[in-house]
């Protein structure tokens, strides 16, 4: 089989490439557009149009954007040295992701990965099931987010989130000169990070 990405498109205006071709590096073929047998062949005519993901979602770069509050995590000390190696193993493992670990020197439970907590409360009900509530306390920061963003590939994470940035900072801009009370002193003060 032969595969035919986005490398193989041939332009009838030189200045006019897709995305992949203008930054094509190593062995990267490009975005796959069709798999062709032996004796196959495609002829086609594309058309190529520029937009925005406002007016439509397939010209949107972002595939996957997703954000939560980041955890605020405190292990009651006291009450988890009441607990065996063995219980505070099982308390450990009872988190369906890898938050928490026991220090292999300290035999303590320490936090190995905030970012992993999942707001699924599964430490808590295990601690309740083992007779020791409040063992441990787990409260969303409410002005501290986890972003996750994937993109399509058009362009990279790190570019969408500065575009993005750029335009938020634009359209404050925007409302800011509008502001003819000066009710948007304190915003004012927090972008230029005053």
């Amino acid at each position: 089989t032969l595969e035919v990405t986005a490398m193989d498109l041939r332009s009838t205006d030189p200045k006019v490439c897709p995305v992949d071709q203008a930054d094509a590096a190593g062995d990267h073929r490009g975005i796959l557009i069709v798999k062709l047998r032996c004796g196959q062949e495609l002829r086609l005519r594309a058309i190529a149009r520029k937009g925005i993901g406002k007016d439509h979602a397939k010209w949107s770069p972002a595939a996957t954007v997703t954000f939560m509050y980041e955890p605020d995590i405190c292990i009651n000390e006291e009450l988890m040295e009441t607990l065996t190696l063995e219980e505070k193993q099982s308390w450990v493992e009872s988190s369906p992701t890898k938050v928490f670990d026991i220090d292999p020197v300290t035999q303590q439970v320490t936090i190995v990965d905030l970012e992993a907590y999942t707001y699924d409360d599964e430490v808590i009900k295990k601690a309740e099931a083992m007779g020791k509530p409040g063992l441990v306390e787990i409260n969303a920061k409410e002005d501290s987010f986890v972003f996750t963003v994937e993109t399509t590939g058009a362009i990279t994470a790190y570019e969408l989130i500065m575009n993005a940035i750029t335009i938020l900072r634009q359209k404050l801009d925007a409302i800011r000169l509008q502001d003819d009370d000066g009710d948007l002193a304190e915003l004012d003060a927090h972008l230029v990070g005053g």
